[in-house]
């Protein structure tokens, strides 16, 4: 049988519509991260690495901004998938309205995250939210939070509903995986006498590996580029206790400030393609050890 070599005009057409509208504006962006490209000025001029000393300066808090983001991206991968597994493996048992459960389920992943924000705000809200008020009818009154203006806490319920909004699409993803393993490896194991705990350990955990790199990439891509869901909920406040990197590049292209706006976005693209690529070799040697 011979390999059919397709000619290279079938692929050329989108090809440089990806290098004209990719490429090109992602290498002048990286030129631009090293000019004082700003709106006060018409002239643009080289200044070097001025742009990335001031990111990088403890006298600046972008370093504060690229730790928030790298933080919420493990947290919420970490989370979004041991979630994601958990209602995976129990939506795929023979439960009764397990469709309608899995609607449900995926049901927040497609809400817009303007209408999460304005639910969530309310519910974190100090004097009527739903979470303080369920702790005082209980009696738990010193539990209760500032949730979205309590520097210790911000950050943290910014994790949680993005948990919440996110989880059920991982869900879905693991879930395909979950339905592509053969009953015969567990009907094999059953007659070894293997627990449930091996039969995960030994069968689900390694063939789901692929659904797993998936998911964990997906994430990861994600959860750098964490924008909407902390502009919506705190604007990076209180002070600068949930700023992250987009919300930081906001502020500097309001300001006029394209050339360190830029300079921000040309770190965290790298910050994005080394973890990206150490987390896809780190998954593809467990699913070969696997």
């Amino acid at each position: 049988m011979t390999r059919r070599i397709y000619p290279f005009y079938f692929i050329a057409i989108a090809l440089c519509l990806y290098v004209v509208f990719a490429v090109v504006p992602s290498l002048m962006g990286i030129f631009l991260s090293f000019t004082d490209w700003n709106s006060f000025s018409s002239a643009v001029s080289y200044i070097g690495l001025d742009n990335y000393k001031t990111i990088f300066s403890s006298e600046e808090n972008y370093m504060h901004g690229i730790q928030n983001t790298v933080v919420f991206t493990i947290s919420t991968i970490i989370l979004k998938t041991i979630i994601g597994l958990l209602i995976a493996l129990l939506v795929n048992k023979g439960v009764k309205f397990k469709n309608v459960h899995r609607v449900i389920l995926f049901l927040p992943s497609i809400i817009p995250m303007l209408v999460v924000g304005i639910v969530f705000k309310s519910i974190f809200n100090p004097e009527t939210g739903l979470i303080n008020e369920g702790l005082r009818m209980i009696g738990l009154q010193a539990w209760t939070q500032h949730w979205l203006t309590d520097i210790h806490w911000a950050f943290k319920s910014i994790i949680a509903v993005d948990v919440w909004k996110g989880a059920g699409y991982i869900m879905v993803i693991l879930l395909a995986g979950l339905q592509s393993i053969s009953h015969t490896y567990y009907e094999a194991a059953d007659i070894d006498g293997a627990n449930g705990w091996l039969k995960f350990r030994y069968i689900t955990l390694p063939l789901l590996m692929p659904s797993l790199t998936v998911t964990t990439v997906l994430n990861l891509l994600y959860g750098l580029k964490i924008f909407d869901t902390v502009y919506v909920l705190t604007n990076g406040g209180p002070g600068y206790a949930t700023e992250v990197v987009y919300t930081q590049v906001f502020s500097q292209f309001s300001l006029g400030s394209y050339g360190v706006g830029t300079a921000l976005i040309t770190v965290l693209f790298f910050i994005m393609t080394i973890l990206g690529f150490f987390s896809i070799k780190l998954m593809s040697r467990e699913e070969q050890n696997g």
